[in-house]
């Protein structure tokens, strides 16, 4: 578990922005998103876990690569119970893989203890058309808050490797 004393308690705007600088080490390819993911004891103000797409062997999506270092890692001895978890990712969940790994939506779901979702961007629909994580995540009783004021730099780096209209 990381401390980040630098980022005040909920300050949401920061968290994304730590989640963004994350998503810029992502390879840049035509073929995904680079987006970067963080799990925050939102009690504790403290990290648990990142990740970054690409980032774990395999067409891997940032939130997987971020619970799946959480699941390697374990949760501290407190244990989920006596967390408030929270994920911040600059881009939406994905509820549909084309590479037939398992959808992040579901991966949330799985680890349980996540109560909120705070995104950066909606899943363009480039790839695999209409994403409906947000519904799949509010449906299952999680809570979606989408986080303003990054949007374009979001996007720029979501995009770095695809082709320009």
């Amino acid at each position: 578990m990381t401390e980040i004393s630098s980022i005040a308690p909920v300050d949401h705007l920061a968290y994304m922005r730590y989640a963004l600088s994350l998503a810029k080490r992502a390879p840049r390819k035509p073929t995904n998103f680079c987006v970067g993911a963080i799990l925050v004891d939102e009690v504790a103000n403290a990290i648990l876990s990142t990740g970054y797409t690409m980032e774990l062997p395999g067409n891997t999506h940032a939130e997987q690569c971020c619970l799946a270092k959480m699941e390697t890692s374990g949760l501290p001895e407190t244990g989920v119970a006596a967390q408030k978890l929270v994920l911040y990712t600059t881009m939406e969940p994905c509820n549909k893989r084309a590479s037939g790994n398992v959808p992040c939506t579901e991966t949330i779901l799985k680890t349980g203890g996540i109560k909120v979702v705070y995104v950066g961007v909606k899943e363009p629909e480039k790839f695999v058309g209409g994403n409906v994580g947000r519904a799949k995540l509010e449906e299952a009783g999680l809570e979606y808050v989408h986080v303003s004021g990054l949007e374009a730099e979001i996007l720029e780096v979501a995009t770095a490797g695809h082709e320009k209209p």
